[in-house]
């Protein structure tokens, strides 16, 4: 990996793939394995950047799709970049716009030159293209910008997700070309549905491009969690063992955890924010509804063990009230403690891996959820 750009690992696991290295960007390093918070919009819902670093968050990401339709790239360069603009000193990574553009399924064209869709905003008829991707990404500034590719969604046929990972692979020789900044490195995406020899020669293919570093994409889309880790465990051996690994949209403990076993490095998920904006909070791997009764008169913190400043300071019961109440600060408060919490619990692992005892501390979150899963057919994972 060239500079500003490096991975470093430094420790293995002994019992599985699970690997803690550093993730070096010209605006920080990331410590790995880590959960990275999803500021769509150039910001994580409710959360502002102090909050985010005091919740433990390294790198977030954001959106090209959306900060295109507004306010629009130009602004946020003229602004001095992504990083000024949303006054967030680490690491960016930008998604391609590839997943968002693709679940506009009524409103959308496919082709081999890129996606013609129509403005969820003004109607207007937008054309993307692997090139303009690109140069919206480097308008906006990340560190880490994504391939435009193509999501199938599922449940999909072999000869549709086929046709979506090929094309997927000519966009990203385009978007190779594109790329215009060596302040920026570009990340491929590995598609190929719920077939493993898709999903491998997929890999492959994009092994030989020697990128920076490689995500595993179109997951979250709709398949049993079981497929997650199954699609991860056929899929990374096959990627380089010295770049970073990224599992895209995955974000729940158990998801993680299968992942980071099998060598993934990085995840994103909106859950935090968006279980926070449903009354919602994550604690120690449970979903706790505050709107329940049982808190109406409980008036611990949400977790006493939890060094973020929701728990140091609220309880349950005046969290639940805000909530019933639909008072702002409800969000505020609860996406605090959502996101320290998968932080922490991926910091957690990472503490494990270097001392070696992932597998001992972290065992419950490796077995699936039920132990008998029936095998699927026609050759899918």
């Amino acid at each position: 990996m060239s500079e500003p750009f490096s991975f470093q690992i430094q420790a293995r696991s002994s019992q599985t793939s699970a690997r803690a290295g550093i993730f070096s960007t010209p605006h920080g390093r990331v410590e790995t394995p880590r959960f990275m918070p999803v500021g769509t919009l150039a910001n994580v819902k409710t959360l502002t950047p102090a909050q985010l670093e005091a919740a433990g968050a390294q790198m977030v990401l954001s959106n090209t799709y959306h900060l295109h339709l507004q306010p629009g790239e130009k602004i946020v360069a003229t602004a001095g970049g992504l990083h000024k603009f949303m006054a967030w000193k680490g690491p960016i990574l930008t998604d391609s716009g590839g997943f968002q553009v693709f679940s506009l399924s009524e409103i959308r064209t496919i082709n081999d030159e890129g996606v013609i869709f129509r403005s969820p905003h003004d109607g207007q008829m937008i054309h993307f293209t692997p090139e303009r991707s690109i140069f919206i990404q480097n308008e906006l500034g990340a560190d880490v910008i994504m391939a435009f590719d193509e999501c199938p969604p599922y449940p999909a046929s072999r000869e549709q997700v086929l046709a979506a990972t090929e094309r997927t692979y000519r966009w990203l020789e385009r978007c190779i070309t594109a790329h215009q900044r060596s302040d920026q490195a570009l990340f491929g995406i590995v598609q190929g549905g719920v077939y493993p020899d898709l999903r491998q020669e997929a890999a492959r293919a994009l092994v030989k491009l020697n990128l920076p570093g490689y995500a595993i994409g179109g997951v979250s889309v709709g398949e049993p969690a079981e497929l997650i880790e199954k699609i991860v465990k056929v899929t990374t051996p096959f990627l380089p063992e010295e770049k970073p690994r990224y599992l895209m949209g995955v974000g729940t403990y158990r998801e993680m955890a299968q992942a980071i076993a099998n060598g993934i490095d990085l995840f994103d998920c909106v859950i935090p924010t968006r279980l926070a904006r449903h009354g919602a909070a994550l604690v120690q791997g449970e979903r706790w509804n505050l709107k329940n009764s049982q808190f109406r008169e409980d008036f611990q913190p949400l977790d006493e063990t939890c060094p973020c400043y929701t728990c140091q300071n609220f309880s349950r019961a005046y969290l639940g009230h805000l909530v019933r109440a639909k008072e702002l600060l409800a969000y505020t408060l609860l996406s605090i403690h959502n996101v320290t919490e998968l932080i922490r619990f991926t910091q957690r692992i990472r503490e494990a891996i270097l001392a070696d005892r992932f597998s001992e501390e972290f065992g419950e979150w490796l077995k699936p959820e039920s132990e008998e899963l029936s095998a699927p057919n026609s050759g899918e994972i």
